[in-house]
């Protein structure tokens, strides 16, 4: 089987990908003219979907395409193919998502920031830190990731509650409303952990009204996606003690433009998109799983419903 890789760490995947399947043929370039020549006859890609939607642009009609990220939105531009199968990174970022959640958890609770501010003062800062034991937490989106994240929450006694698509029955949540139910939830915990990912339902979900509805010491956590988010009504909640901080990670535009309001934002804390990097060993091993089960003519991991839109 013939497989394009279209990665930035392209080098890298096609070793990983030599050392434990010998029988593949990869190809792979760093050059976009060499790449795209050798896409006109493989049916296989594996890649970052901004790379692999520069290829379908030009043309090209593989059958089924791997992407190494999580989310697919490049993929998913006007005018571009939907006639082949595409899967998504699944089951490798649970982990690495749960440490960076807890990293700012754990840090909002020992107010990490705070004290830095009074060493900077030379300061003695002797002010008792809190727990998350009792902390109640709305993950939105309970999904691969979500599911995984509220699994590493668990031992430190937190209540979780989800949001997802449709009302379900979802442990270790308590309960998993619907989207629908978003303002209501959000008034009730102390963390609110956006994992939603861009489709039409979740752009500018949170809004002025809804931050309104936040409890004044809950902590905003972004790790979904940018348009989720209302930029300005954000700054604006912050600014108001709506909610006692955020930490964004991601945003509507990357790198965030210069002269953006959240560079200076009162309690915002910008981490550059750098909350779960993809694995290559990790995604490598999800890779071959998927294509054994394209031979056997399986279902695929993380296959896309394109109308859905994930």
């Amino acid at each position: 089987m013939r497989v394009l890789i279209a990665e930035q760490d392209h080098p890298l995947y096609a070793q990983l990908l030599n050392d434990v399947a010998p029988d593949l043929e990869v190809l792979t370039s760093g050059d976009s003219a060499e790449l795209s020549r050798l896409a006109a006859d493989c049916p296989v890609w594996l890649g970052q979907p901004d790379l692999l939607a520069t290829l379908l642009r030009q043309g090209h009609q593989p059958q089924w395409l791997q992407s190494t990220w999580a989310g697919i939105t490049p993929l998913l531009a006007e005018g571009l193919p939907r006639d082949y199968r595409l899967t998504r990174a699944v089951g490798i970022f649970g982990q690495v998502m749960a440490e960076f959640v807890l990293t700012y958890m754990l840090g909002h609770e020992r107010e990490v920031l705070a004290r830095l501010v009074s060493q900077v003062e030379r300061k003695w800062d002797s002010r008792t830190g809190q727990s998350l034991a009792g902390r109640k937490v709305l993950i939105v989106g309970t999904g691969d990731i979500g599911q995984s994240v509220a699994e590493f929450l668990v031992p430190f006694g937190v209540k979780l509650y989800g949001i997802a698509s449709t009302e379900r029955e979802q442990a270790p949540f308590i309960e998993v409303a619907g989207l629908d139910q978003i303002g209501r939830l959000v008034g009730e915990v102390d963390y609110v952990i956006n994992l939603l990912p861009n489709t039409p339902n979740t752009h500018d979900l949170y809004d002025a009204a809804l931050f309104k509805q936040f409890k004044p010491t809950g902590l905003f956590i972004n790790v979904g996606r940018g348009v989720a988010v209302v930029d300005a009504d954000l700054v604006e909640a912050l600014k108001e003690g709506h909610l006692a901080g955020a930490v964004i990670d991601v945003c509507r535009q990357e790198p965030l433009p210069q002269r953006h309001p959240f560079w200076t934002a009162w309690g915002l804390l910008l981490t550059g998109h750098s909350s779960a990097p993809t694995s290559p060993p990790m995604m490598v091993e999800l890779f071959l799983e998927n294509i054994r089960a394209y031979k056997a003519k399986q279902a695929l991991r993380g296959e896309v419903d394109f109308e859905r839109g994930y």
